[in-house]
């Protein structure tokens, strides 16, 4: 038994074969776009976060402290030590981020810090929290990128995965 299949449209099909055409064309050159252009407003992006609440914590630093013991009352921490704690990870992570030195490591404790908001100060800041840890995570797996510091003294390679690969398959 024979099913003949009836396809209906519109537009005729060998206009839509020029627009799906068009369509990949725009979207392969848009997959063209440096990857470390991506990855340093990434960095920028985060550290500009960071580095603002950092420096609003040290301005006013009794506001601060008193922030830490009366609204945030982070657990295990007395409210000194971690408004000090906050502010140092704030300020010298971004730092690191904006230099693209040790940006991997940078990361990991403003996302320590992320989940410590979410979970015990601000839990219904969840879709911020989550484009923040998102930008992080992006970073620590996918590194700083070519326009870095990292980059320059050889703490990450090219950027290129399919150089890599070729090599590999070569050897």
């Amino acid at each position: 038994m024979t099913t003949k299949t009836i396809v209906s449209s519109a537009v005729p099909t060998h206009v839509q074969t020029g627009l799906r055409a068009r369509v990949a064309m725009i979207v392969a050159r848009l997959g063209r776009f440096p990857l470390a252009v991506h990855q340093l407003l990434f960095r920028l992006a985060i550290a500009g976060v960071f580095l603002k609440a950092g420096l609003l914590k040290v301005a006013s630093w009794e506001s601060t402290v008193a922030l830490f013991r009366d609204e945030y009352r982070v657990p295990v921490f007395p409210p000194e030590v971690a408004a000090v704690l906050a502010s140092s990870v704030e300020l010298g992570c971004s730092a690191l981020l904006v230099l693209g030195l040790a940006s991997r490591l940078a990361t990991l404790p403003l996302l320590g810090m992320i989940v410590t908001i979410q979970l015990f100060v601000y839990p219904e800041a969840w879709s911020e929290h989550l484009v923040w840890g998102s930008i992080l995570i992006f970073l620590l797996t996918r590194g700083p990128g070519f326009i870095s510091i990292d980059r320059l003294i050889g703490l990450e390679r090219g950027d290129d995965p399919s150089a890599a690969s070729t090599s590999r398959s070569r050897s």
